[in-house]
């Protein structure tokens, strides 16, 4: 009989490598989410992180102050009040097609309470719905039938929907071909609305939470708000402009012959706070209180989704009642940095539990919500 001819020892720390890898790689594929989590979590969190800079205290300055309550003073080249901004707030959705691509989406429940915010809270003159692609379910061609959308569907006695052709849409790169991100045609988009048209911009994940009155008769022909309280830029996400603003020309002639695709927020955050800083009489800057506070750091976004116990939810109702709807006294609008939040908070949001659930987002956002909706034996959507 042959016996089998005992493996080195060399060759059994070659298995056990092999096997314990093995099982190693299956157990990170198996809790790759939690994995990802986890060290997502320790990234934002660190003591080295940038998120620490982004929430860090901050005061308002006297320009923010006088900017929030209306109170810049002319400059020479404006002797007199210039005619106030109108109040027609842009939403722009939709320039991808979620029947293609699922990951673009369809118009949903947040970006519903972000309108009627527009309509309840900004209480806005007109509201336009600028889109390429509506329909739910979705479908191949663009423009087919807007109101098949539930959500839309709501929304239709307060929106005028304007239709944007993917031509057009494609005609705003400026290098044909070119693969942009379609939130980076909407950068190109909304600096045009403005400057053709005038008005207010929110991104579908932004929340007008009172009337921007004090900023519509501003004399500088543009409004932005300050992201973070390192005051590290401004925010793109919520913008005021009087229509032939010098400072979105300005600002629109920097996207010519520029790769888009190979960044993600210079030209929508960063290099406006450059341009400001370049041209401050053109701007009218915001303390980051009034548009984008709290921030979109792991901390920030918890404290606005956490669960409020009944004396939290009572204090902090009571708050937002006293300041017109807003958190803080300094606050117009609130933006939810869906990109940090969508997964884990705004995603898991149904009327129900906007309805039901007391955290501060919830508190703030309730108000929106037609009375039909969330209730027992209400309607759906």
């Amino acid at each position: 009989m042959l016996l089998a001819k005992p493996s080195s020892p060399s060759t059994r720390r070659r298995r056990v490598v092999i096997v314990t890898t093995v099982v190693t790689l299956a157990l990170c594929a198996y809790f790759w989410h939690v994995l990802y989590n986890v060290g997502d979590w320790a990234r934002q969190t660190s003591p080295l992180s940038y998120q620490y800079w982004v929430q860090q205290e901050f005061v308002s300055t006297k320009s923010e102050l006088d900017c929030f309550y209306g109170r810049t003073p002319l400059d020479a080249t404006t002797p007199t009040p210039p005619e106030p901004i109108p109040n027609h707030v842009h939403f722009i959705f939709g320039l991808a097609n979620p029947y293609e691509d699922p990951h673009a989406g369809t118009f949903d429940f947040i970006a519903y309470l972000a309108v009627r915010s527009a309509v309840l809270g900004i209480r806005a003159d007109k509201i336009s719905l600028h889109y390429t692609y509506l329909a739910d379910p979705p479908a191949p061609e663009p423009n087919k039938d807007p109101f098949s959308n539930p959500w839309v569907n709501r929304l239709k006695d307060d929106i005028t929907l304007v239709y944007h052709s993917p031509e057009e849409m494609n005609a705003l790169k400026n290098q044909p071909g070119a693969h942009w991100q379609p939130a980076h045609i909407s950068d190109i988009l909304r600096l045009r609305l403005l400057q053709e048209q005038g008005g207010i911009y929110l991104d579908l994940d932004a929340f007008g939470l009172r009337p921007f009155t004090d900023l519509l008769r501003s004399p500088r022909d543009m409004i932005m708000g300050h992201e973070g309280g390192n005051r590290g830029g401004l925010c793109n996400a919520i913008m005021v402009a009087r229509k032939n603003s010098a400072f979105i020309e300005r600002w629109a002639s920097e996207y010519n012959d520029v790769d888009l695709s190979r960044e993600w927020n210079y030209h929508s955050v960063l290099l406006p706070k450059q341009l400001q800083m370049q041209n401050p009489d053109e701007v009218c800057a915001l303390s980051p209180s009034a548009l984008f506070w709290p921030t979109w750091t792991f901390s920030h976004v918890r404290w606005m989704h956490e669960p409020l116990t009944t004396h939290q939810a009572r204090v902090w109702a009571a708050e937002i009642e006293s300041n017109g709807g807003s958190l803080f006294g300094e606050q117009l609008a609130y933006h939810a940095w869906s990109q940090m939040s969508w997964d884990k908070y705004l995603s898991k949001l149904t009327p129900e539990i906007v309805r039901s659930r007391d955290t501060r987002f919830n508190l703030m956002v309730r108000r929106f919500l037609h009375p039909d909706l969330g209730v027992q034996g209400g309607a759906q959507p």
